[in-house]
This record gives structure tokens, sequence and C-alpha cells, in this order.
């Protein structure tokens, strides 16, 4: 085997380490539920950002990765919407509270009217 074997054999050896390196923290980042994004692959590899996109294996691993966390929530947006939730879930509560409260002073108008044209009714009678 001449040197330049040698050295095409050490190239490719390195090349699939890569590989497995990138690969291994793709699958990390998903177990995590870390978002996975090319900036964060290459703090963490130490890999170039032509690496992820030109090579075909990393490059579909990190597309079924974006597939796969397309459904992933942040867990800070996950604590927005309960917030959010239970803001709307006073509110509706006011709401609820404003229309009971006015049903009864709709009631409360209609006896006085009645009682006022009654008074009125009997003034009427007395003339």
């Amino acid at each position: 085997m001449n040197k330049y074997d040698k050295m095409l054999e050490l190239n490719k050896k390195k090349s699939e380490e890569k590989v497995t390196s990138a690969v291994n923290t793709i699958r990390e980042m998903i177990v995590e539920k870390e978002k996975v994004s090319i900036p964060k692959l290459m703090k963490k590899t130490g890999l170039s950002r032509g690496f992820f996109y030109k090579n075909p294996i990393v490059r579909s691993e990190i597309d079924r990765a974006l597939e796969q966390q397309a459904g992933m929530i942040d867990p800070r947006r996950t604590i927005i919407d309960q917030a959010m939730e239970r803001e709307m879930e006073l509110l509706q509560q006011q709401v609820r509270k404003l229309k009971y409260e006015n049903e009864n002073l709709k009631k409360e108008n209609e006896k006085l009217k009645k009682a006022l044209a009654r008074k009125e009714l009997n003034l009427i009678k007395q003339l």
C-alpha cells in the first residue's frame, strides 16, 4: 500500500468519524428536546457550516430532526400559553359575573318602572 492509498484511507476514516460525531450530536439534541440548528451543531461539534449542508448523510439527519421537531413547542411558549389561558379564564368569569349582575339590574329596573307606573296611576285616580 503506497502513501496515497494510506492518505485516502485516513481521510475516509476521519470523514466517517465526523459524520458519526455529527449524527450522534443531532440525536442527543433530539433526546434532550433541544432545538436542532446548524449554528448549535457547529458549536457542539466544531465542524464547519458547509459540512452540515454538503454531507448528504448529515443533511438527511438534520432534515429528519427538523421534521420531527416541527411540532415541538418551546417550553417558554407553554408557560406563556398557560398564563394566557388562566387570564382568559379569569376574564370569562368576570364576564359571567357582569352578565348576571346586568340581568339582575334589568329585572330591578322593570320592577321599579312598574311600581312607578302604579304610583302614577294611583295619583291620577286620586285627582
